[in-house]
């Protein structure tokens, strides 16, 4: 796993006088409005999006008992799907919306507003595109969760009423076309953000790499319901390998420290010194899969009871003693938080392949790639060959059909990607998940397949959010499929 050295430098603010009462109004730990420098906003911006997207607070991210790898102890309304208990809808549409996307557009603002600090050339395009890519990404973020949202008004102070726009016919093509063209953009051979990038230290050819695999992902989420808009973008990304993800090296990560505010957000809610409280352990679901498959993930992913790997039950209380909890890899402080990995290009290349697309590779070698990327990130490399060895992994002998053996191990390998997880679960339906069932519980349960509009919506525009919510089957509900969940 590689680690990279993130400094913080304090800004120090020292006054001799002041002239008023208002000079001593000033929070001394946020830059005057207008003056903080494009890239730490784009710093900011990736780690807030990191932040949201790994995070197992219960009060923001609940995917993780969504695709059941984990369970609780104590709060029951999460793995049983109660979206009102909580803001944590409104909470994740927060963090998107006024940190992440707004960062981003701020940066870019400063970049073209300031031609002396940023002349024209290459450096200043790729830093221009590169902000686009990550948009583009938090937008997908945004779209995958909830569906329709505002987009072409939003982030738009002069209007706080913004319409909902078709994710289908709208918001998906555009992003499509702004990452083509911040592709376009980009210089290889000029600098970028420097170290303001936490993810490539500022260098362009892996932000290539990115925006290719992103757009990969993006095409392979159309392939049900767009097959030859997912086609063509499926075959312009991979039409070079080389212009992908290729390594463990290569994947996008945010690189956590140990200092509180800036640890890994799973350690914050998992482990002493930054919490005490044991309110989470791993799911029987996840645990005896790898148990019968002998992974030797598991050292990594779970704690043991005992000598053994123990899983809980979910969508029920859990004593916190009696079963394994997230490992100690997980719940590392400074584990990276991964927003886009050489394991997840691998398993969309070969279900590229399973449906037929023309790219490089036969589905069996992406497949084996994946998993042994995967495990690679974990183990010891070697520990992939034992396991691709056996019949119920190998690609020949595994599973029924090629969507429940990929969907079963890029489940398996998105264990500490619960938001991710849940998407590609939902394209696939792979493995077969089953609400909670038994006593107190409602036999209409659902896994949810979106996330419901945040309250505030509701009360703060409602016109827009009640024309939004009547769009859909069901109205603003969990049960309402995505335009691209098909199946």
């Amino acid at each position: 796993m590689k680690k990279i050295l993130m400094m913080v430098l304090p800004f120090v603010l020292l006054t001799a006088c002041v002239d008023s009462l208002d000079d001593w109004n000033i929070d001394q730990k946020r830059a005057p409005v207008g003056t903080a420098p494009a890239g730490t906003l784009f710093t900011n911006a990736l780690k807030g999006l990191t932040d949201i997207l790994i995070t197992p607070s219960v009060n923001s991210n609940n995917y993780r008992m969504f695709v059941q790898y984990w369970a609780t102890t104590t709060y029951l309304d999460e793995p049983r799907y109660n979206m009102t208990a909580r803001t944590y809808s409104q909470n994740f549409w927060n963090a998107v919306y006024r940190d992440v996307l707004a960062d981003l557009k701020e940066a870019k603002r400063l970049i073209t507003a300031d031609p002396v600090t940023y002349p024209a050339g290459p450096v200043t395009n790729n830093r221009l595109a590169i902000i686009e890519i990550m948009e583009v990404y938090a937008w997908s973020v945004l779209v995958n969760t909830f569906g329709d949202v505002p987009y072409r008004q939003a982030l738009d102070i002069e209007n706080l009423l913004p319409e909902y726009d078709d994710d289908e016919t709208v918001i998906y093509p555009d992003i499509i076309s702004r990452l083509d063209k911040a592709l376009g953009m980009l210089t290889p051979s000029a600098n970028s953000f420097g170290t303001a990038d936490v993810f490539y230290s500022g260098s362009v050819p892996k932000w290539i790499k990115f925006g290719n695999s992103l757009k990969l992902k993006i095409g392979m989420l159309l392939a049900d319901s767009k097959i030859e808009v997912a086609r063509t973008m499926v075959e312009q990304a991979a039409s070079n390998l080389a212009n992908l993800i290729q390594s463990n090296e290569e994947n996008a990560g945010f690189p956590y420290i140990t200092s509180s505010g800036n640890n890994n957000p799973v350690s914050a809610n998992t482990v002493s010194p930054y919490t005490t409280r044991e309110d989470f352990v791993v799911t029987s679901t996840i645990v005896d899969v790898m148990n019968d498959l002998d992974d030797p993930r598991r050292e990594q992913y779970f704690t043991k009871v005992g000598a053994n790997f123990v899983g809980g039950k979910y969508g029920f209380s859990n004593e916190y003693a009696d079963f394994s909890h997230p490992g100690p890899a997980i719940t590392d402080p400074e584990a990276e938080g991964i927003l886009m990995e050489y394991a997840e290009v691998e398993f969309l290349l070969a279900e590229a392949v399973e449906r037929g697309f023309n790219v490089p590779g036969t589905a069996e070698e992406h497949y084996e790639n994946a998993i042994k990327a995967s495990i690679a990130f974990w183990n010891p490399e070697a520990d992939a060959d034992a396991y691709l060895s056996q019949p119920e992994v190998a690609y020949a002998t595994a599973a029924t059909d090629w969507k429940e053996k990929i969907g079963t191990q890029r489940w398996i390998a998105l264990f500490n990607r619960g938001w991710e997880s849940w998407v590609q679960w939902r394209r696939l339906d792979q493995p077969v998940l089953l609400p909670p069932a038994g006593d107190g519980i409602n036999t209409a349960l659902k896994i949810p397949v979106r996330m419901i509009f945040p309250v505030s919506e509701q009360t703060l525009n409602g016109t827009q959010w009640e024309t939004a919510a009547g769009k859909m089957t069901g109205g603003d509900s969990p049960d309402a499929k995505l335009f691209w969940d098909i199946f």
